[in-house]
């Protein structure tokens, strides 16, 4: 039955065997994987191997008949990114709260699809059911990815809206949805704290999203108490080493020079890749409190989250050293510890061959948090 959230909501498991018949049947899904899988192999071979991957695909999923079966399926693959491109994953803060109610993850945003996947990876590992992600529309461009998205849990955040209304319309639409989801559906949400990664490493809530989640709010009911219904929780998601920070800083740098930055088509996904296929060092994921002050408007949460997302977060070596370089801080005396001296040899690597501009805005991605915990 068609119901007021079938525009954004996750596909649900009565969706499944439509879209994964229209998924393995979509050339641009097959091509996509043989190109991504088969990078290497001479593009001769590519349609033999589109066949047989079509032919795996359906006899992988051939017995799948639930969204947590599709999930399981993708499982493996989740641990053998994590094994194969981080050092270690380590979570904390999880074990001081209570999940027994569903809470609303609101955490910083560095990577696309990682910063969920993650997420999502520290609650498994701690017995608890998978979030449902909010993802913006400007990533479901190509009718595949949208749905191999909401395959995924995600919902809709539909960002392409011009018109004032229409606009309007969506954010009390997403706003209700959400609170459904919490509150009748007993799920987990994770949301970004902000719209776009912060590509300069600038961890900054957008006030913006707190009046959204607040626009379905009862008139009856106060603006703080409604906040704390939702059980929202800052979550930090730290990276050693960012595997987009060459093109973040390329794009800043275009920005800074012309007013503006035009994505290519294809980038996101690019991005995407990218973030999932390279090397990431250490990871951290630190859950916070709940947010349960008394607050008389968005801007006195979306500060209060800040707070808490910055204490989180864990800069590692390439904060401090990231840091020292950009100050031209002489460093000889100081490169003892492993850490700091992969951290060195790490972004003396990446700024190498990049012009000064470029440099200093790459440097500055991984100075940011760590200059502002230590200011």
């Amino acid at each position: 039955m068609p119901t007021k959230f079938d525009s954004i909501r996750p596909y649900d498991d009565v969706d499944l065997s439509v879209v994964l018949s229209k998924l393995f049947n979509n050339k641009e899904f097959i091509n996509s994987i043989v190109a991504f899988k088969f990078s290497g192999w001479p593009k001769f071979m590519h349609p033999a191997l589109g066949y047989f991957t079509r032919r795996y695909i359906i006899n992988q999923i051939s017995e799948i008949d639930t969204l947590r079966g599709f999930q399981r399926l993708i499982e493996p693959y989740i641990e053998k990114m994590i094994n194969t491109t981080t050092e270690s994953f380590t979570v904390s803060g999880l074990d001081k709260l209570d999940l027994s109610k569903a809470c609303l993850f609101m955490s910083n945003h560095r990577d696309i699809a990682l910063d969920p996947t993650f997420v999502n990876w520290a609650l498994h590992l701690n017995g608890q059911d998978t979030v449902r992600i909010a993802v913006g529309d400007n990533l479901l461009k190509e009718e595949w990815v949208a749905d191999l998205i909401r395959l995924n849990k995600c919902f809709i955040v539909k960002r392409s809206a011009t018109d004032r209304r229409e606009k309007l319309s969506a954010a009390k639409l997403l706003s209700e949805y959400i609170e459904f989801t919490l509150k009748s559906d007993q799920q987990h949400i994770w949301i970004a704290q902000r719209e776009g990664r912060a590509k300069d490493g600038n961890d900054l809530t957008n006030p913006a999203i707190l009046s959204m989640l607040a626009l379905n709010k009862p008139k009856t009911i106060e603006f703080s108490e409604y906040i704390r219904n939702l059980r929202i929780v800052p979550v930090s998601i730290s990276y050693e080493f960012d595997p987009c920070d060459i093109n973040k800083a390329k794009e800043l740098q275009k920005v800074e020079e012309e007013g503006s930055y035009d994505k290519p088509d294809n980038e996101d996904v690019k991005s995407i890749v990218s973030g999932i296929t390279g090397q990431k060092g250490r990871v951290h994921i630190h859950f916070g409190e709940l947010v349960e002050d008394e607050f008389n408007n968005a801007k006195e949460v979306a500060a209060h989250i800040d707070q808490q997302i910055l204490q989180g977060y864990d800069t590692f070596s390439t904060g401090p050293v990231a840091a020292k370089m950009l100050s031209k801080e002489n460093k000889s005396h100081a490169e003892t510890d492993l850490y700091t001296q992969a951290a060195m040899d790490y972004l003396q690597g990446r700024i190498a061959g990049l012009p000064v501009e470029e440099q200093n805005k790459l440097l500055h991605m991984y100075a940011c948090s760590y200059v502002r915990k230590n200011d």
